[in-house]
């Protein structure tokens, strides 16, 4: 069972067919919260940064049939590293900062998190 359906048939002329498409790209393009006029009422979508398409043409018994589709997760995905990502990322930092020769000639580390004695 499907969350949410929402289907819409009508009729449409060339111009008003473009200006569906036309406002559907400008949802797709600007990404993130979207709202799209249906005529009857506004469909609130949230649109990710990547997402999967298919295309689908048919052609029989006197007509074309053109589908797009457009499918993405309703999960939101990660943008921010992880916790583990951060400390992996600190830890190399670490490791990477040059030792120093201090004024008595003794090695010591500058980097983040280093212990001076």
């Amino acid at each position: 069972m499907k969350d949410l359906k929402f289907e819409q048939k009508r009729s449409l002329s060339r111009l008003e067919a473009a200006d569906q498409l036309t406002r559907l790209a400008a949802a797709l393009r600007e990404g993130g919260e979207a709202e799209l006029d249906l005529g009857p009422g506004t469909l609130s979508l949230r649109i990710p940064d990547d997402l999967r398409s298919e295309m689908e043409v048919e052609i029989g018994e006197g007509e074309i049939e053109l589908e797009i589709e457009f499918k993405w997760p309703t999960a939101p995905t990660r943008t921010e590293p992880s916790r583990t990502d951060a400390g992996a990322k600190e830890a190399t930092t670490r490791r990477r900062t040059p030792a120093k020769s201090g004024p008595s000639g003794k090695i010591t580390n500058t980097g983040k998190g280093a212990k001076n004695p």
